[in-house]
């Protein structure tokens, strides 16, 4: 099935418009220039970048955002700061940053497919391919999948996955993941298919007790991270210095970093999870 993906993957990389672009400088030299550094990406991806109730926008990927503006601040010399710009549509998105119209988009999923396009920073959470659901309607096998109605959001991971892994199962396009727990409420679908982390952020403004992740172990596993134009060398250096000082930092306690990575994944944050969890984690991608 893994190999299916992958190839079913590279088949819609190679769809996707990139029309070459001349570079005249880098995003350094732009930056250093203009002060700017452009990001787009979705808002409604809790909890990696969304607008919370004070019509703000917030998130980890926000935060580390913020963590690179402060090291390309210090390597130029000056203050930079980042222009985040609202793109929904991944498939509009990933064109822009090959091209260079775009510096930097986070909360992506990595995938060898992608790289032969742009390139990745150090991954700074991980996820995978789940399903949201009622509890006690779904268990997720892929026999329980077919003829289930089942919202996905367009050009996908998720979409690409589900079709693999039940070709039976009927997709319901959805604009956003908001759209697509609004059509699960109401019983329009039975499921929503997505980035486990982002589906388990997304409902709570809903509950966080009548509806659950299946199956337990994802249809894929990815590492989540920012996604830049390719042979940016010294843009993705710095990206990856802010972005493993927070790991190693949290592994070590220091209070700047916790806060930042506990406000959103730990013990107190929007999913909980144990700091040991997370510390585990962390250390494996720096010694990887």
């Amino acid at each position: 099935m893994y190999k299916k993906l992958s190839l079913a993957l590279l088949g819609l990389l190679f769809t996707l418009s990139l029309s070459p672009t001349a570079k005249a400088e880098t995003v350094i030299e732009k930056a250093a220039r203009t002060g700017i550094i452009r990001m787009g990406g979705r808002t409604d991806i809790i909890p990696y970048s969304y607008v919370n109730d004070k019509k703000e926008l917030v998130g980890y990927s926000i935060d580390i955002a913020s963590l690179i503006e402060e090291e390309v601040s210090l390597y130029l010399g000056k203050p930079v700061k980042i222009q985040f710009e609202t793109i929904n549509d991944f498939s509009e998105l990933f064109p822009q940053v090959a091209n260079g119209e775009i510096d930097i988009a986070c909360n992506t999923q990595f995938a060898w497919q992608r790289e032969m396009f742009v390139d990745f920073s150090v991954p700074y959470s991980l996820s995978g391919i789940r399903l949201l659901a009622k509890k006690g309607t779904l268990k997720g096998t892929p026999e329980s999948l077919a003829g289930k109605r089942i919202a996905v959001l367009a050009n996908s991971l998720g979409e690409a996955t589900l079709k693999l892994v039940q070709p039976k199962a009927i997709l319901v396009p959805v604009k956003g993941v908001d759209e697509g727990i609004a059509a699960l409420v109401s019983g329009q679908v039975d499921a929503v298919v997505g980035d486990s982390v982002v589906l388990a952020g997304n409902v709570q403004r809903v509950s966080d007790t009548t509806y659950e992740l299946v199956p337990e172990n994802p249809y894929a596993r990815y590492g989540v991270g920012c996604m830049l134009p390719e042979n940016e060398s010294t843009f993705r250096n710095l990206v990856n210095l802010a972005i493993a000082k927070m790991l190693q930092g949290y592994i070590v306690g220091d209070e700047k970093y916790t806060a930042i990575v506990d406000k959103w994944l730990g013990p107190e944050g929007l999913l909980e999870l144990p700091r040991e969890l997370i510390k585990e984690y962390f250390q494996m991608v720096l010694l990887n």
